[in-house]
């Protein structure tokens, strides 16, 4: 396993920080500003439309998509690092490059399973970032963690599908630009094999009967730049049996290949939000004084920085073996180390973004620095993708079947 920065890779990544520093953090407290002023919060601050407008000058787009015909390019392994620097401004940064979930998850499924009119129709446009996306799974009245149990019905009739059912913090669906979702049900309710009961259609945002009825909070934020995450219901909604994404009976294989990408795309996001709040530790410990010495000098802040450090260091190795791993045997072949990385990353930032606000005190439960939002960003991420029970008992089956 070799991690150093291939040329691309380096020339993309000092690209990226510069683009960072000169535009997207400066733009963090004008995006906050222009949001305030607009007729609908979610509404796209213009300033996000700017920075768009830079990354593709400057090549910084679509870099999660590892097929070159749609993409960049990248293997898992040099997104990575770029990946990571994006993280470190979560709301404005992916939004920027065009590499937001859900919208990355959904043009990877189209990419990979989507007819030719499906890509003509619904992938080129997000490609170029003219419209957004939504993906709809997960559900109020059931243990989604479990996608077997989702109750939504797809049901054909003739030539069309006929969708029933309740969603809810569905990603991206409250965005104005939001044009099309991702919908997963069950065709087959009754099938023998519960992993072939599922299949997903895509649902154009203004078909009759789609309600997106509410947006669903999350530790109390909106998550406006992402598209908020909304309830959605589906009364009698038909759409063209041609909306079918791939095969009857194929949505939770679908779902699963979606996912795995997501997930370390998550985590490498997540190790870019842990260097930022150890960067605001350090700046704050150096900044305060208590009890007659530099908040730098305590003991326990220290503590604090120096363990961060050591946790970071070892999730990044982690993270780029997975994606070394997933360039050379696969998804499967690297289902272990994802689901080690979607269990130990999110856990351990959540812990360093609590120290972070623990030395800032009220600063850090505030809306003056980004700290609350961004820890209430990874806690969620211990949900999202998958519960961390979820993936420890299917790890811990793995570890034992040689044993049992």
């Amino acid at each position: 396993m070799d991690f150093a920065f291939d040329a691309r890779t380096e020339e993309l990544r000092k690209n990226l920080l510069s683009f960072m520093d000169e535009h997207v953090y400066p733009a963090e407290a004008v995006a906050d500003e222009q949001r305030a002023a607009l007729a609908s919060p979610w509404d796209t601050p213009q300033i996000v439309e700017d920075l768009k407008a830079e990354a593709r000058r400057r090549g910084l787009w679509n870099l999660f998509l590892p097929d070159e015909e749609y993409g960049a390019g990248l293997t898992n392994l040099q997104y990575a690092p770029l990946a990571e620097i994006t993280g470190r401004s979560p709301q404005l940064a992916p939004t920027a490059l065009n590499c937001a979930a859900p919208d990355t998850g959904n043009m990877e499924v189209l990419a990979q399973f989507g007819s030719e009119a499906q890509k003509k129709q619904w992938l080129r446009p997000l490609l170029a970032g003219e419209i957004r996306s939504a993906f709809a799974m997960t559900e109020p009245d059931v243990a989604s963690s479990d996608a077997t149990n989702i109750e939504t019905r797809i049901e054909r009739d003739g030539d069309e599908y006929v969708i029933n059912g309740r969603k809810w913090y569905i990603s991206g669906a409250m965005n104005p630009l939001c044009r099309i979702f991702i919908v997963m049900g069950k065709t087959d309710p009754d099938g023998a094999d519960v992993r072939r009961q599922q299949s997903m259609v895509l649902v154009p945002r203004d078909t009759p009967g789609l309600e997106v009825r509410r947006a669903m909070q999350v530790y109390g934020y909106e998550d406006h730049y992402h598209g908020g995450h909304a309830e959605v219901v589906f009364h009698d909604v038909r759409v063209p049996a041609a909306n079918l994404i791939g095969e009857e009976g194929g949505g939770f294989g679908i779902a699963q290949a979606r996912l795995g990408p997501g997930r370390i795309h998550h985590c490498m996001r997540l190790i870019g939000m842990a260097e930022r709040a150890i960067e605001l530790m350090c700046r704050r410990a150096v900044s305060r004084t208590a009890f007659g010495k530099p908040l730098a000098r305590q003991g326990v802040v220290q503590q604090w920085i120096a363990d961060a450090r050591v946790a970071v260091e070892q999730l990044r190795l982690l993270v780029l073996k997975t994606a070394w791993l997933m360039d050379t045997v696969g998804n499967k072949g690297a289902h272990t180390e994802i689901q080690a990385i979607k269990i130990a990353t999110p856990r351990t930032v959540v812990d360093i973004l609590d120290r972070a606000v623990q030395l800032y005190g009220a600063g850090g439960v505030s809306q003056d620095f980004p700290l609350a939002e961004l820890w209430a960003a990874a806690r969620t991420l211990r949900l999202a993708d998958g519960p961390d029970e979820v993936h420890q008992r299917s790890l811990a089956r793995r570890e034992l079947k040689a044993y049992l």
